[in-house]
């Protein structure tokens, strides 16, 4: 690679600037918004791909993907541009400097100057193939600056002194410290400056590439970070912000926002590999409801691994085992009549000796060899070899949907879970149809999951129009938040793990990706003892998607019976996640309205508090929840320091409040799920619930956290919770807090038949002051309407 220097201004426009670089490449520059600019480089003034799948303002991409030349969805607001001896691009917030040799620097009106918060480095910020299309971005690296983002990444929150690899791999049994790279392709990080406010930046690229964030030093250079892409195209989104949290809203924008799946799938789902894998697996998954009876736990959906599908060992999707499974329709009712949804496992590779497998290759249905273009790709895959369908091909988009429908939907299975999809094809130039123009796989591989998502979603919303679908998908880019939920993939059983899932989780929430969760009690390995398993459930309910799943090295299952012992607890932790329903998914819809990430570390909510900065094991369900879960083998105490907020903070169990950035000691036990909100805090909770469905509340309650002084308020979000656009309402309750007691007010948007008509309010323990609700003295637990 060379580093370019030379430029020129070869246009001016009314959104931007084009220059001509090192005499043969275009670089294209142009204003999207005030505070984000993109930036565009064409090699010999043409696209490596003309076509992107993750940039999607307007809420989604077409199938064959949105032209790059496209600005449709943005603003463009024209900038004022001068030109001498340098090149200066302003917005009301941005300026962008471009000098000579080649370098860029960006800067922030702030208290009305400009500072700057990022620039290239001046020994070379941009470097080009010569005879490919291999390219590298350096930028300034300021040690103090912590840096964020990446989406699934194992280790610290905070990415600094790291180097990753965007390259999706079934990372099965991974450690959760140390392993790089996962199943994802996220190339996307947030910065926070010491005094210019925070910047992100968002390479759209979808080849292999790599991130330094300060790994690698070199004397000829200052301190820098590097990305570097083994093809494709240099073309990056460059944000600013005041605060963190405006980044990762702008990001899920950018990236289409987050599908909003229906209210049951925020219910506890069972799964696991030991049931469809067992030769009864039919009796074994009945048996799995005959087990809630028994035990009396609430449960809303099973996952159903691809043990279904097999032939001897192997795994063939669309395939039903009949011997294991010998009545799919009377299995998928009898679990519908339990109120307990069916999701089935499916993978996109065909063995060679699949049933099918000559039919999808004599009409062209898969990826193409790159050396043989009339014969699949072959690719390793399930301790055997199989081909990869091209979802850029219609006709291979057309015959999944089929298989959808005709092997799942019809036989009362509902939803899909798009496994295995990493698409490990490592014949970088194997061809993809590309919807008419071919595409090499190393250009578009994390696409291809994304797609199978869209065709199973297509076949399951003709399936039931009207009904929201439910999706899961392990592998995808930034996009993939628009049609499926996803996780962490196949995590090994430890006690780090517990702590280190979480900061994956949360990784994975400041990049855009907010419908989350990890294999509760771990995947792969040893199976859990009582304690790690328990404590795993307890912080499991706090994330959106609570999924005990496994495939343990001893053959047994975790369930939540699984230790009799610790049953009563687990029990109770089901217990609170239902309770939070109310709250969790008034949360997912302002993650679909608002793209407010439900899951979030506590900087991002206090960026004021140094304190917040540091990795800490706490995050915040929302805005108003501090999750501190127990997390240590043995503990016998949880040291918490609370983040410095407006008023301070409350045990949710006691009512107990404590100062901002106060430190708390709590004594623990297996019982103890250490759990606080803030303070002006208003939480809608349910009593009663069995399962997630509106219907299944008996009782909804507010508890309202008051200040000392001051205002607060809380809202729940209700609906049908399935129907696509229906009806809804949103109830707001609005509290003033005095030495005098504590008024209240509700109002209500949307429609009022929604919800329940009656609920509690209810104060905490110890909590004396009189309760008015518009002028009116009520008592605290007392039943009104709303």
């Amino acid at each position: 690679m060379k580093t370019l220097k030379d430029w020129t201004l070869a246009d001016r426009r009314t959104d931007g600037v084009d220059l001509t670089v090192s005499g043969r490449h275009l670089m294209r520059i142009r204003v999207l918004e005030d505070d984000l600019i993109r930036v565009s480089l064409l090699k010999d003034g043409a696209w490596r791909l003309g076509r992107t799948w993750t940039v999607a303002p307007g809420g989604d991409a077409p199938l064959e993907g949105r032209d790059r030349d496209s600005l449709s969805g943005f603003n463009c607001p024209e900038p004022r541009i001068t030109d001498d001896d340098t090149l200066v691009i302003e917005t009301a917030t941005l300026r962008l400097t471009i000098s000579h040799p080649l370098h860029l620097s960006w800067a922030a009106r702030i208290d009305d100057e400009w500072r700057t918060f990022v620039e290239e480095r001046r020994t070379g910020g941009t470097m080009f193939g010569v005879r490919d299309h291999r390219h590298a971005h350096f930028l300034l690296r300021h040690p103090d600056e912590p840096v964020h983002g990446l989406g699934e990444k194992t280790g610290d929150l905070d990415r600094r002194g790291r180097r990753f690899e965007m390259r999706n791999l079934d990372a099965m049994g991974y450690d959760s410290e140390t392993t790089d790279p996962l199943y994802k392709h996220v190339p996307f990080t947030i910065t926070q400056t010491a005094g210019a406010g925070a910047w992100s930046i968002f390479y759209d690229n979808l080849a292999p590439c790599w991130f330094d964030l300060g790994n690698e030093l070199d004397n000829y250079h200052p301190a820098f970070r590097a990305y570097r892409a083994e093809d494709g195209d240099l073309d990056y989104y460059v944000s600013w912000a005041p605060r963190m949290l405006d980044l990762v809203k702008r990001q899920v924008r950018l990236t289409g926002g987050t599908a909003f799946p229906p209210r049951w799938t925020l219910g506890y789902s069972g799964s696991t590999m030991s049931y469809t894998d067992a030769p009864d697996a039919q009796a074994q998954l009945e048996g799995f409801l005959d087990r809630l009876a028994e035990h009396d736990l609430p449960c809303d959906s099973f996952q159903m691994s691809s043990g279904y599908t097999s032939i001897g060992t192997k795994r063939y999707v669309f395939n039903w085992n009949h011997d294991k499974v010998p009545d799919p329709d009377a299995m998928a009712t009898k679990f519908r009549d339990a109120g307990v949804h069916l999701i089935a496992n499916i993978k996109p590779c065909l063995l060679k000796d699949h049933p099918r497998y000559d039919e999808a290759a004599d009409a062209g249905l898969f990826v193409r060899d790159s050396e043989t273009p009339d014969a699949p790709e072959i690719s390793s895959f399930w301790d055997d070899e199989g081909s990869h369908l091209d979802f850029t091909n219609p006709d291979a988009f057309d015959w999944w949907k089929d298989g959808v429908t005709a092997q799942l939907l019809e036989h009362g299975i509902g939803s899909t879970w798009n496994d295995n999809n990493e698409y490990e094809i490592w014949d970088r130039e194997a061809r993809c149809a590309g919807f008419g123009e071919p595409i090499d796989i190393d250009l578009m591989r994390p696409v291809m999951p994304m797609l199978m998502c869209r065709a199973s979603e297509a076949a399951q919303r003709a399936h039931a129009p009207g009904e929201r679908p439910y999706l899961i998908s392990r592998s995808g880019a930034p996009g993939l938040q628009r049609h499926a939920q996803t996780w962490s993939g196949d995590n090994r059983t430890a006690w780090k793990t517990l702590r280190y899932n979480i900061r994956t989780g949360l990784g994975m929430s400041l990049s855009g990706f907010y419908n989350i969760g990890h294999d509760v009690g771990g995947f792969s390995g040893p199976r859990p003892g009582p304690e790690l398993f328990l404590r795993w459930v307890q912080n499991g309910i706090f994330h959106p998607r609570f999924t005990i799943h496994s495939w343990n090295d001893d053959a047994t299952v975790n369930e939540p019976w699984m230790y009799p012992e610790i049953l009563p607890q687990i029990r109770a932790a089901l217990g609170l996640r239902y309770r939070l329903l109310p709250y969790l998914y008034t949360q997912l819809w302002r993650a679909v309205t608002e793209d407010e990430p439900m899951l979030r570390p506590v900087f991002l909510d206090h960026p004021d508090d140094p304190e917040a900065w540091k990795e800490h094991d706490e995050f915040l369900l929302g805005p108003d929840l501090l999750v501190a879960n127990v997390i240590d083998e043995g503990a016998t105490e949880r040291r918490v320091r609370l983040p410095r907020n407006a008023h301070g903070w409350a045990d949710f169990q006691t009512g107990a409040t404590h100062a901002p950035g106060a430190i708390v000691t709590l004594p623990v036990d297996l019982d103890t799920i250490p759990l606080f909100v803030r303070r002006g805090a208003v939480l809608p909770l349910s009593t009663g619930a069995m399962r997630a469905a509106p219907e299944a509340e008996t009782a909804r309650e507010f508890h309202l956290f008051p200040p000392d002084e001051g205002t607060g308020e809380g809202f729940a979000y209700d609906d049908d919770g399935r129907s696509e656009g229906g009806p809804h309402r949103v109830t707001r309750i609005a509290m003033t807090a005095s030495r005098d007691g504590i008024d209240l007010t509700i109002a209500h948007e949307g429609d009022e038949s929604q919800g329940p008509a009656r609920a509690r309010i209810v104060l905490p323990e110890g909590e004396m002051r009189t309760l008015r609700l518009a002028g009116r003295i009520i008592t605290p637990g007392e039943e009104i309407t709303l």
